[in-house]
């Protein structure tokens, strides 16, 4: 049963072929003897999911339908989850117990989805190589010497191990897609603001966004119909009504048009990744795509922007955790400051205390019109250039990392290295637009994706084109051996 996809499990829960309490017992029992090889989930909540599944099938037993009840889930562990433990991959929140459910975990579990557990995560979200996480770094199913991606790779490798078909994961500057794209599975961001970030505990407000990861575009969809809509306690949720994304997923790609940024394909990126883009732009063409190269100027400003806009809402956001309300409080404080002091000293990584430290120098007095007004300013431009060039392409496409997988402590020393692979996927999250990363080959046996951006609320047509991809190539459906 762990070989199915989300959409054969939503067939078979239909067509009584097992019961969810069945495929539940069966996949804890898989996380049981998989996980401790790459270390995805940080707790597995066996009790929760099965007393879900029973509720799932009495409800299937009175007559009710649903492609998601029934089916399993695994949260990100940033995503607040009523009497569980939701960490952020921190000694900050290591005993820190949700009491409310997110906005997403609510939604999916009132459609009746059961939850797993939740999955290992940088540290308050912040990297791009899972290797940041208080409780040890995740390793990735296609070599375990490797890196998963981040900041979602316990996410993605619990889904690429086949340990579950589909689980949420977050999205500040590629942390969805980026881990995707090394561990061969379609991820999703949407539009900010189409997902609630209501009890998604906050790295950097403006550019974090919830969304699905999974083998398929078929399965995003199902999630995405799910987890989608506006949330009235979220201020920055919009009122836009949500399409029935699994219907279109069918649609001609007659004409469609697709832009090719020429900045995409520099130094920097790996021959071998350009040539598997190449050729998943000929199968698009085939489909009846119309392919043309565009320009986004402004691209090369987008990672000293990012990282002077996130680490400043970080330091904001995180001012929270003082060790006085709740989280991580040292032992025997002298007086205010040193609980201060010693609490964020002791209960933050190295990678936090990092961001949080550039992010007050940004803000501060003296250095705020100079780099955080002016990072401002770029981040307008970027989003003038893509509403430029979508006045001429239906989608833009390219490659979602440079390189493929690095393995694990490679970039550890060299936290500029790690930032540079964010550099095709920064960019839709300083605009806010919707960005799909697809599997598209392999380099050295390593998974490598192809990303496509959108303009805003048309999630639909990225899936519709992934999934039109992955019915004439089989990259999606390729797992990593022993597993």
């Amino acid at each position: 049963m762990h070989e199915l996809t989300l959409a054969e499990i939503a067939r078979g829960l239909a067509d009584k072929s097992f019961s969810s309490e069945e495929l539940t017992g069966a996949l804890l029992a898989r996380v049981k003897q998989i996980d401790p090889q790459i270390n995805s989930f940080i707790s597995v909540t066996e009790e929760l999911a099965l007393g879900q599944a029973r509720a799932a099938d009495a409800r299937r037993a009175a007559g009710e339908t649903g492609a998601l009840l029934g089916a399993p889930i695994a949260h990100k562990d940033l995503f607040c989850t009523l009497g569980v433990r939701t960490s952020c991959g921190s000694k900050m929140l290591d005993n820190f117990k949700a009491p409310y459910d997110a906005t997403v975990v609510a939604k999916l579990a009132e459609a009746g989805m059961v939850t797993l557990g939740k999955t290992n995560m940088d540290e308050f979200a912040m990297g791009s190589a899972n290797e940041s996480s208080h409780y040890g770094a995740v390793k990735n199913p296609w070599n375990l010497e490797h890196v998963p991606g981040g900041s979602s790779g316990g996410s993605a490798a619990a889904v690429a191990a086949r340990l579950l078909p589909a689980t949420t994961g977050t999205d500040t500057g590629g942390s969805i897609r980026q881990p995707a794209a090394l561990t061969n599975l379609t991820g999703l961001k949407p539009t900010y603001g189409r997902v609630s970030r209501w009890g998604m505990i906050a790295y950097a407000s403006s550019l974090d966004q919830g969304g699905p990861l999974a083998r398929t575009a078929e399965d995003c969809a199902l999630l995405l119909q799910g987890m989608a809509g506006f949330d009235a306690k979220d201020s920055t949720s919009i009122d836009e009504p949500v399409p029935d994304y699994s219907a279109a997923l069918n649609g001609s790609l007659q004409g469609l048009r697709i832009g090719l940024p020429k900045e995409y394909f520099g130094a920097g990126l790996d021959p071998r990744i350009a040539e598997l883009v190449q050729a998943s732009v000929k199968e698009l063409e085939k489909l009846g795509a119309v392919v043309k190269e565009i320009s986004l100027p402004n691209m090369q400003h987008a990672i000293p922007a990012y990282y002077v806009i996130a680490p400043a809402e970080a330091s904001s956001n995180l001012s929270r955790f003082d060790g006085v309300r709740f989280g991580y409080r040292c032992e025997e404080p002298k007086d205010l400051t040193d609980l201060y002091k010693r609490s964020r000293g002791e209960g933050f990584g190295a990678e936090v205390q990092r961001r949080i430290m550039v992010g007050t120098y940004a803000l501060s007095a003296g250095y705020y019109d100079a780099y955080y007004v002016k990072a401002q300013q770029i981040r307008r431009l970027i989003k003038n250039d893509f509403m430029a060039a979508f006045n001429d392409v239906d989608l833009i496409l390219g490659p979602t990392t440079p390189n493929p997988a690095w393995k694990l402590g490679a970039k550890s020393s060299d936290p500029v290295a790690a930032y540079l692979e964010d550099v095709y996927t920064i960019t839709a999250n300083l605009a806010g637009l919707p960005g799909l990363s697809m599997p598209a080959g392999f380099v050295d046996g390593l998974p490598v994706g192809v990303q496509l951006l959108a303009p805003y609320f048309q999630e639909g047509r990225l899936l519709n084109v992934a999934h039109r991809y992955q019915q004439v190539t089989d990259w999606h459906t390729r797992a990593p051996n022993g597993f």
